[in-house]
């Protein structure tokens, strides 16, 4: 069965699940970010199948998370590395590692973000960067954006 694709839906979740929205590459990109660049160093760090991860790391290469670079000629051989798009994906998942401790932690979290400098954990709050306040204030809601307005406004007669 062919899975549908959200890629043509103005939705921004559908679109950014369309890109990483299979659990291993959501788990490839938080290796990404760690600093893990190649093949097997992905593969053992995961247990994940190679012709799985070569088809990961090939969706994540198009969909532009990660670049693909040569670092030998013989054999050849690549790294992956984060671009700015992976980059920016770095809140999402610690948003969901805070998310992930505080419900489906029994026993401690497995992991904590922590301020290098003071060695405290960290508790991921996401914030508006015009005023500094919680998104999770009551000011705050989703509203159509513009792409969303024109989908719909084509939609009715």
């Amino acid at each position: 069965m062919q899975r549908k694709s959200f890629d043509s839906m103005p939705c921004p979740i559908a679109r950014g699940l369309e890109r990483v929205g299979e659990w291993w590459s959501i788990l490839i990109m938080r290796d990404a970010l760690r600093g893990t660049t190649r093949f097997d160093d992905f593969q053992s760090g995961l247990g994940i199948a190679p012709n799985m991860l070569s088809r990961r790391l090939a969706t994540l290469v198009e969909a532009g998370l990660l670049e693909k670079r040569q670092y030998s000629d013989r054999p050849p051989r690549f790294e992956y590395l984060p671009t700015d798009c992976g980059r920016d994906f770095r809140p999402v998942l610690q948003t969901l590692l805070a998310w992930g401790n505080r419900h489906f932690a029994p026993d401690g979290p497995g992991a904590v973000i922590v301020n290098t400098e003071t060695g405290e954990a960290a508790d991921p709050v996401l914030v508006d960067r015009r005023t500094g306040r919680p998104l999770s204030d009551p000011v705050f809601r989703t509203v159509r954006g513009d792409a969303a307005r024109a989908v719909r406004a084509q939609e009715t007669p």
